[in-house]
């Protein structure tokens, strides 16, 4: 079911932040183009967690029966405040990536720093959760012995600007597709494929976790929801490296060459990891233990979690690339056509969005194809990882000179 409650996401961005962006390039409201849209996406953030943190409350007031282990009004509500976070997410993503693009004026050092900072705040969020998940669900024992149990923002009036010609918003984004250059494409085509590879990860890390390195079965025993709860951990690991690579991209792009080439390095580096998955399993299965009269495994021994954690924490790199050179040079190179920044952002965030519907379609079946596991899908992302970083090399064109620098900016303060 979570591959379904998930689709949410991808079905939501598809439709959402394109009309996001295409509205928040036209609005005219004293308080700016973007200041609008984000403030009304992060109200509905707050109300959607809401919604999530008191699900089972709210099913009980609504006629759940507290005996009963099945409570499908609190179901319901559940997905109804996670389908409203992700609406109400890309509500706010979309204009906040719009805004960086407006307040860098074209400057592609700005334009890549900023994205690149916005990487690393999305870090400090990751962790700060991550760090409320590991102490109410992690006793502090069981660190160390797992076995333990445990904008252009432009004054104006509060109105948006009709299209030119009156289009609809759909009918602009479906021009902004026929008229994007070849190197737009290539961005998306990239995209596309990254994202085929990191969502599986993304999908089912502590389920991998859980199942194939601890060995538990979800439900029985306390191996799944130990491993779950080491995934949590690694996880925490992989978002402080993504914070601290954030701050460092383009020093890493300048030393690799640029861009694109870091881009695609690191492509290769996911697909890596993600083959190895397979081997931290294999070497998981082989080195299992089972108490007396047990079918519950024992934990794993220290080099395969060590191994395990080791994946999260190195994943943390191509993440930290993932969350903002495709922004950046979506950004830069939307500059030379004629849309705006929310538009061409909306039309990025589709070729996020399709590749996350069509893994989250097929990777259930696949992998009960194979046994149940989660190792076809992370194989497939791996190739879908590999072929993006060659297209990344050998077909991404290197960002057009920046013009910044010899002329004056006349846009105002935004």
């Amino acid at each position: 079911m979570a591959p379904f409650i998930w689709l949410c996401g991808p079905i939501s961005g598809l439709i959402v932040q394109p009309i996001v962006g295409y509205y928040s390039d036209r609005c005219k409201s004293r308080f700016g183009k973007r200041r609008p849209f984000i403030a009304v996406g992060a109200l509905f953030v707050a109300l959607a967690v809401f919604v999530i943190s008191y699900a089972a409350d709210l099913g009980h007031m609504f006629g759940d029966s507290l005996q009963e282990k099945s409570r499908p009004r609190a179901i319901a509500i559940f997905i109804i405040g996670f389908w409203i976070l992700d609406v109400s997410n890309n509500v706010l993503q979309g204009p906040c990536r719009a805004l960086l693009a407006d307040l860098s004026a074209g400057d592609q050092r700005k334009t890549s720093m900023s994205n690149a900072l916005f990487s690393f705040f999305m870090a400090v969020g990751n962790i700060l959760v991550a760090l409320i998940y590991v102490k109410e669900n992690i006793p502090s024992s069981s660190l160390a012995t797992p076995e333990n149990k445990g904008s252009g923002e432009n004054s104006g009036d509060d109105s948006v600007e009709e299209g030119d010609g009156g289009l609809p918003c759909f009918g602009q984004m479906f021009g902004a597709f026929r008229d994007l250059k070849r190197p737009m494409w290539i961005l998306l085509l990239v995209t596309c494929l990254n994202w085929i590879g990191w969502f599986p990860f993304v999908l089912f890390n502590t389920d991998w976790m859980g199942k194939e390195v601890y060995g538990g079965t979800v439900g029985e025993g306390n191996a799944y929801n130990n491993g779950v709860h080491a995934g949590a951990l690694g996880l925490m690991i992989q978002s402080i490296v993504l914070g601290v690579v954030s701050l460092g991209v383009n020093v890493l792009a300048r030393g690799v060459g640029g861009v694109k080439m870091l881009w695609g390095i690191v492509n290769f580096l996911l697909a890596i990891c993600l083959a190895l998955t397979v081997l931290i399993t294999n070497m998981a299965e082989h080195t299992r233990h089972f108490p007396p009269n047990s079918t519950d495994p024992l934990p794993p021994v220290t080099s395969v979690k060590a191994s395990a954690l080791a994946l999260f924490a190195v994943l943390g790199i191509p993440l930290a690339i993932t969350y903002s050179v495709p922004f950046a040079l979506a950004s830069i190179f939307s500059n030379t056509s004629g849309a705006g920044q929310g538009l061409s952002l909306g039309v990025l965030n589709i070729s996020i969005c399709i590749p996350q519907m069509f893994v989250s379609f097929v990777s259930g079946p696949w992998d009960a194809l194979f046994g149940g596991g989660n190792l076809p899908a992370f194989v497939v992302g791996a190739i879908a990882a590999a072929a993006s970083g060659l297209l990344s090399i050998f077909m991404l064109p290197s960002p057009p000179p920046d013009t910044t620098k010899v002329k004056t900016m006349d846009g105002g303060f935004h």
